[in-house]
């Protein structure tokens, strides 16, 4: 890719990736985005298996593109004295080490945490893992899918008449990427307030600040999303079911289908929001029904409520049933396509699609950064 003068709020700070495929990747792309320099570690034989997975172009993957930009690449072969001599050298020089392999693989190349820290105590270290680094499961393979099983999600994702679905993305990689990432910017912050970093070349490193370790298991970060699962079986006996589209025990939220044929998802689930949205409907019976007024009343109603929304629905453009609900101030919108959203103003005004340049390619455009920071300059 284009190459360009790191910036933003991570400048300086040196990360280590050894890892494949999406959990690893993804959390090292994040710190590289906002300003980080990363190092990827790559096998000889072919390197990170992504760059061959789902629509290829000049024979690599496009999906390549997105996890592996900003980032520098080696290849090493840890499997080799040599490859793990160099590798450990980058490691006590970095800032932050991020890794995917199974518990015990990095401990067999001398790139363990323990064996890292006893030479520069203020490594960090990124454990990302199916089930983390300790309990009776560490040493199985995991992938998100199996994660997102185990932490709950796939329970209650699709219909109570059939099988749990998957969700259309590898959220379970991404989710544990996300909260490794925290973890880093929490471990680099205490490491900074101990005493700072060490360069892992000279100097006296019983002086530097205190690295930590991050154990991050997949199925425990998909467990953190799961709401209210554990109070509400804990103290009531409930276990959440699939509910399809709708938002479970909170009416109405729901998908929709336009004449047009169109899918929308309306969220009238507020007391004062239900009302408006039943005006907007030309429903008054149900807009002033006191039953309806509270979400309580609604649960038991489901049904005739969303009945009553697909079959104004079925009566209205997606054009129209946006307009007239955007109006009325109901929180709606139209599920989108990627062609929805690379054309949609919104999306364009925040400037969520990039232009890069790619080796050997023409220019194409990714995904812009998904957070933004506005403040003063110093």
């Amino acid at each position: 890719m284009e190459k360009k003068a790191a910036s933003g709020p991570l400048a300086g700070i040196k990360v280590l990736e050894l890892g494949t495929l999406i959990a690893g990747p993804f959390c090292s792309r994040m710190l590289a985005e906002f300003g980080a320099e990363v190092i990827k570690i790559e096998s000889p034989d072919g390197g990170d298996p992504i760059r061959q997975w789902r629509v290829l172009k000049d024979g690599t993957s496009l999906w390549w593109s997105v996890q592996a930009r900003n980032k520098k690449s080696l290849t090493l072969n840890l499997k080799d004295a040599r490859g793990q001599k160099i590798a450990r050298q980058l490691a006590l020089e970095a800032d932050i080490i991020i890794e995917n392999y199974r518990p015990g693989v990095l401990e067999k190349w001398s790139l363990g945490y323990e064996q890292l820290k006893a030479e520069n105590p203020a490594t960090i270290m990124v454990r990302l893992s199916g089930f983390g680094q300790t309990g009776p499961l560490k040493d199985q393979p995991g992938f998100g899918a199996i994660g997102e099983s185990m932490g709950g999600l796939r329970y209650v994702s699709g219909f109570p008449d059939r099988p749990p679905l998957r969700v259309g993305i590898s959220i379970g990689d991404s989710v544990a990427a996300l909260h490794g990432v925290i973890g880093a910017m929490m471990a680099l912050r205490h490491r900074d307030a101990t005493g700072g970093r060490w360069n892992g070349k000279s100097g006296d490193a019983s002086q530097a600040g205190q690295g930590q370790m991050i154990d991050v298991a997949l199925y425990e970060a998909v467990f953190n999303m799961m709401e209210s699962l554990v109070p509400e079986y804990d103290y009531a006996g409930v276990v959440r079911e699939r509910t399809g589209g709708a938002l479970p025990g909170i009416v109405p939220s729901n998908t929709y289908t336009t004449g047009d044929g169109e899918n929308i998802v309306i969220a009238g689930n507020g007391d004062a929001i239900f009302k408006r949205l039943m005006l907007a409907m030309g429903r008054d019976d149900l807009a002033n029904d006191a039953q309806l007024a509270r979400n309580d009343g609604r649960v038991p109603r489901t049904a005739e409520i969303d009945a009553a929304i697909q079959q104004w629905c079925d009566t209205q453009t997606i054009a129209s049933a946006l307009e007239i609900l955007q109006d009325a101030d109901v929180p709606v919108g139209k599920i989108y396509s990627i062609r929805d959203m690379m054309s949609d103003p919104q999306f364009l005004a925040r400037k969520m699609f990039e232009q890069h340049t790619f080796c050997r390619w023409h220019a194409d455009q990714v995904a812009g950064h998904h957070t933004q920071a506005f403040g003063n300059a110093g």
